[in-house]
């Protein structure tokens, strides 16, 4: 090969810019790969400090900073923010937790919360964690929306709540009487005031403390339980799980074992929190996060659907957060908005170390969309990393590395061993260490079921190794086990992995997918538009409707998928186009953003049937007939 050959094989690959320093140590593991074909995998790196407890972590950083703000909030109508600082918080949960142990509330009782994110829902939560008495948020949905508050009754029968706490009485007046009526001796709690004998949170904050709240701060411990969280009740009824100090601290241990800087004790984290702390994401690692780190997070009322994501738009005008995280959908929403307005992008990119996503695969072209607008700002790619987990796990592995794939599970976070063990074609993903739940409370039964006879607890998902021979390149999201399904053939549909790869072939025209084709011959998809590409096809002056339009984009899209996809348990047979949102009432998306797949086949049974009638239901695009 002559230079100038040479010269023109370069040029032909550009370089891609640098990412941004991720100051995280790289990957370091072990690997014991067994005689039955399972694998252990665990990190070299060692678990670094954790707290006592959120308890002691909220006093300590009190202690050091009280005048820091440490939560803020809008005033309704999207008005100024209001605040409480570090020492502000201490004292307000000092009170709280006086006001618990007066009545008289222990470790074996709970203070169930009914209501969204908000600055008295946080104070609630610090003044159960200082007065040992664990906290019980539940989805607002389970109050707001149900109409025979089935789920709201069966949480309530699992932790047997003393006290109630809801923001506004008023709100939430038929989920009180539901819960008065099967036990009249409860007692409410509201952040305004209303409500029917509710008392005033204010009065619980000006309860005076005394000795008895620091002697019971010192009992509290890693064995302690803080908080019971429920799972997404999407198989059944939700499943309560204890959270106890010890699987918090070692989550933040396993955080800090990873961490390759000093701490700078000027730098204040500025982070912007939508997803629902009725959830491990935000309730337990994003909410202790913030307090570990000394941070300031603002309270974001946005919601990564349809006329709620503007109000996360107009927040990131103002707030530039240090790091981002979400569910894929709403970094497709913010891919839209950024590309259409370089102001929205600047202040993103500001102070953005890194984003992180969880609860479903990234799509390839949602990642390169994003990595294009941060090299437009910044010159610099942005790493995306992810960290995987469940309400029973905590975060159990984590990608703290920056890394060209998408889609990776990561590899174990320090102190955690993740163990592959073959189910069928795949390999299944189990844990154990200290940041996983000891059982279901007060549910032996599935807490024996949900244990290996190791004590590795089965999550229910499939990973794989990029490589066999190099793990430390990570692990794969493969599926999960449950939503992965046979054709008529008997060949295995992996539901995991098709379905972020039919949302980037089909990008930027459609907002997410679900697939269907249990014991069918073919795949199908029920596709929801984006409303970025509904718009472009409404201002098109080509004949025929915006779905007319989207439908035969759409079929050309996913013909060339299909040229590419290999089998018939990658190639996409029929489609119908969803004109109704997911709804968070029926479950088809959580209040976390994720699609619910099961939730969206059963409700909209009949589409799934018109796309396998023959002929082929009203609306249905064939793409192979």
């Amino acid at each position: 090969m002559t230079p100038a050959d040479g010269a023109a094989s370069a040029s032909a690959t550009p370089v891609k810019p640098a990412f941004k320093l991720l100051p995280q140590k790289g990957p370091d593991v072990s690997v014991e790969r067994r005689a039955d074909g399972s694998v252990l995998i665990w990190s070299n790196h060692a678990p670094g400090e954790g707290p006592r407890s959120i308890a002691h972590l909220i006093q300590e950083k009190a202690l050091a900073h009280p005048d820091r703000p440490w939560m803020k909030q809008r005033e309704p109508g999207h008005g100024p923010w209001r605040q409480i600082t570090y020492g502000e918080a201490l004292r307000a949960a000092e009170g709280i937790a006086q006001w618990l142990l007066s009545r008289g509330l222990t470790g074996a009782d709970s203070v169930m919360v009914l209501s969204a994110n908000s600055i008295e829902h946080a104070l609630i939560t610090l003044g159960c964690y200082t007065a040992g008495v664990p906290v019980a948020p539940i989805s607002p949905a389970y109050s707001l929306i149900s109409t025979d508050h089935g789920k709201l009754k069966h949480c309530a029968a699992v932790v047997k709540p003393k006290v109630v706490f809801a923001q506004s009485g008023d709100m939430f007046e038929k989920a009180f009487a539901t819960l008065r009526a099967t036990n009249p001796d409860l007692v409410f709690v509201t952040a305004d005031g209303t409500g029917e004998g509710a008392i005033p949170l204010a009065d619980l904050i000006a309860t005076e403390p005394t000795e008895h709240v620091a002697l019971s701060r010192e009992t509290l411990g890693h064995p302690t339980v803080a908080k019971y969280l429920f799972t997404s009740g999407s198989t059944g009824m939700p499943k309560g799980v204890p959270q106890t100090f010890g699987m918090m601290a070692a989550t933040i241990a396993g955080g800090e074992g990873l961490r390759d800087e000093e701490i700078d004790p000027d730098l204040i984290p500025q982070s912007l929190e939508w997803m629902p702390w009725s959830h491990i994401s935000a309730g337990n690692i994003s909410f202790n996060g913030v307090l570990w780190s000394g941070g300031t997070v603002h309270l974001d009322e946005g919601k990564p659907i349809p006329g709620l994501f503007e109000t996360t738009i107009k927040n990131l005008y103002e707030v530039s957060p240090m790091v981002f995280g979400s569910a894929p959908i709403a970094f497709g929403m913010l891919a839209e908005a950024m590309e259409r307005d370089p102001v929205l992008r600047a202040s993103f990119f500001k102070n953005l170390r890194y984003m992180g996503y969880g609860g479903a695969t990234l799509s390839n072209d949602i990642n390169d969309r994003l990595q294009v607008l941060a090299v437009a700002e910044t010159g610099q790619r942005i790493p995306l990393v992810t960290m995987y987990g469940a309400t029973e796990t905590q975060g159990v592995t984590v990608t703290h590395w920056a890394t060209e794939t998408v889609g990776l599970v990561g590899l174990p976070v320090p102190g955690v061993t993740i163990k592959l063990t073959p189910n069928g074609t795949k390999m299944e993903v189990r844990v154990k260490g200290p940041t996983v739940t000891t059982g279901y409370h007060g549910d032996p039964e599935k807490t024996a079921a949900a244990f290996d006879e190791e004590g590795f607890y089965r999550l229910g998902d499939a990973a794989k190794f990029i490589d066999d021979n190099d793990p430390a390149q990570g692990l794969i999201f493969d599926g999960r086990v449950t939503e992965d399904f046979k054709l008529d053939s008997g060949t295995w549909v992996s539901v995991g992995t098709l379905r972020p790869d039919v949302v980037s072939a089909c990008s930027p025209w459609i907002m997410d997918a679900v697939i269907a084709g249990q014991d069918k011959p073919f795949i199908g998809a029920l596709i929801w538009p984006s409303m970025a590409g509904m718009q472009a096809l409404a201002a098109d002056p080509a004949p025929g409707s915006p779905i007319d339009k989207l439908a035969a984009t759409l079929r050309e899209k996913l013909i060339a998928f299909n040229a590419v996809a290999g089998g018939s348990s990658r190639r996409i047979g029929r489609f119908v186009i969803m004109t109704e949102p997911p709804s968070i009432d029926a479950g088809e998306i959580t209040d976390k953003g994720y699609v619910n797949q099961r939730a969206t086949l059963e409700r909209r049974d009949a589409l799934v049937n018109g796309l396998y009638s023959n002929p082929p239901a009203q609306g249905v695009i064939s793409i192979q007939d």
